[in-house]
């Protein structure tokens, strides 16, 4: 576990923001880049401290259930969008739901000073050496890491990317490499589940070379559905396609 504090946050768009953390704890976290990610932990309502579990390996999960709720951090997973050494800092990207969900109501309101926890979760995005063509798909839960992805990647990808955001505001301009394809899909107000424009878009799509890796992150029936889709009407090996459900709709995250 790594104690940190928030040193700034910056607003990137209407539903995205960063939070920036800082502290001489960080430079225990093995930054490994690509879609790592860390539990973020941070206080609730009414809590004048942050009580961190204090096992720093997989038994936090169960000495945190059986922690009284009312003295529970909160626990969310994201990702590390970037990792600098001097200073130490690492900076965590927001995807915003509205007013009502307390990682929502920490990112808008976070303040310089204010206590967090980390705890590394490693990486999923897993290529092999010969998988130059890629299918790289995300919601706005995911957006985030697939950033990091491309940010990070060899000029030699191949890629096809699908981002799905709530707003054309959340469209960047991005610097990929030349045989990437980005293609921001946003739902402006549709009312579609998040995840379910991405996941319609590539059924309707005629891709041009199968893909020899796949990753696909966001709500849980985004990821099942496209490697579903894949490997049915692809004839794309299981072992293939790297699948993340970072949410469920309609069903809140424990802790």
């Amino acid at each position: 576990m790594i104690s940190a504090t928030v040193a700034r946050t910056s607003r990137i768009s209407r539903n995205f923001v960063t939070v920036t953390v800082t502290g001489d704890e960080l430079a225990e976290f093995e930054y490994q880049g690509a879609d790592q990610c860390t539990r973020l932990f941070f206080r609730r309502d009414g809590q004048d401290q942050l009580t961190m579990p204090t096992f720093s390996n997989n038994a936090w999960l169960a000495q945190f259930l059986l922690t009284r709720v009312a003295n529970r951090p909160w626990v969310r997973n994201y990702t590390v969008r970037a990792f600098r050494t001097d200073p130490w800092e690492m900076d965590i990207e927001f995807a915003l739901h509205g007013d009502t969900g307390p990682a929502s109501v920490f990112a808008t309101n976070a303040q310089p000073g204010d206590p967090v926890g980390l705890f590394d979760e490693g990486i999923g995005y897993l290529p092999g050496k010969d998988a130059a063509r890629q299918l790289i798909v995300a919601d706005e839960s995911a957006v985030p890491a697939a950033l990091t992805i491309l940010e990070q990647a060899p000029d030699t990808l191949h890629a096809d990317v699908y981002l799905e955001v709530p707003d054309p505001d959340d469209i960047r301009e991005l610097d990929t490499a030349a045989n990437v394809t980005v293609h921001w899909l946003a739902r402006n107000g549709s009312g579609n589940v998040p995840g379910m424009l991405a996941l319609e878009t590539i059924k309707s799509t005629t891709l041009p070379d199968k893909p020899q890796y796949t990753w696909v992150a966001g709500e849980s029936a985004l990821a099942t559905g496209i490697r579903r889709h894949l490997v049915q009407q692809h004839a794309v090996p299981k072992s293939s396609v790297t699948f993340i459900g970072y949410w469920r709709h309609g069903k809140a995250s424990p802790g």
